[in-house]
């Protein structure tokens, strides 16, 4: 290795282009798995003790803001209803893809009692919004601005789904990425 060799390789190192080599080399699949992990302590706080939420366990209550400013409220809001529970972010890449697969299952079976609550977490009005405009989705998208509601169901990464039977209990927990087929027989057998 010559002299100039020698400074190209630290100037490699130096200004990052081996990150960018290494990033490039990933598959595609990997990257957004290590975004979320580096994400899950702003989702957690640092410090905290995620609670250990189990099936059969009555669904932590909260109050939050939709889109246009009413307040919902669970359990109040959603008595005798199955309700899907799902935590998003606009930087979540399995997120928009399972929000739109969702919808025509909310459309078949909301008149059943399924009501799908998407809970953004820790972004403002303006980004949920504008991300949720180009999905063509109709049902509720609440906003979780600071993150509580999130910790209060011990969310560690996105997307996050619970299910909440009729009687207001967790039913089951999906972390990550869910297929449709999937979330529709935990609907269906809800129901």
């Amino acid at each position: 290795m010559n002299h100039h060799d020698t400074f190209t390789s630290w100037q490699d190192r130096r200004d990052g282009s081996h990150r960018a080599r290494f990033l490039s080399a990933l598959p595609s699949r990997v990257l957004p798995l290590i975004v979320a992990l580096l994400v899950v302590p702003l989702l957690t706080g640092c410090g905290e003790d995620a609670p250990k939420l189990e099936n059969g366990q009555a669904a932590p209550a909260f109050a939050l803001p939709d889109l246009a400013g009413k307040t919902w409220q669970l359990p109040t809001d959603f008595q005798g209803q199955v309700v899907a529970l799902r935590f998003w972010a606009d930087w979540c890449p399995f997120c928009a893809p399972e929000m739109r697969a969702i919808e025509p299952l909310y459309q078949e079976l909301q008149a059943q009692g399924l009501r799908v609550l998407a809970v953004n977490v820790r972004q403002d009005r303006e980004t949920a919004a504008r991300f949720v405009a180009g999905l063509g989705i109709s049902y509720a998208t609440l906003l979780d601005e600071d993150g509580a509601v999130a910790r209060q169901y011990g969310v560690s990464g996105l997307p996050t789904t619970y299910f909440i039977d009729r009687a207001g209990k967790i039913h089951t927990r999906i972390l990550g990425e869910a297929a449709p087929e999937l979330f529709a027989k935990i609907v269906r057998e809800m129901l």
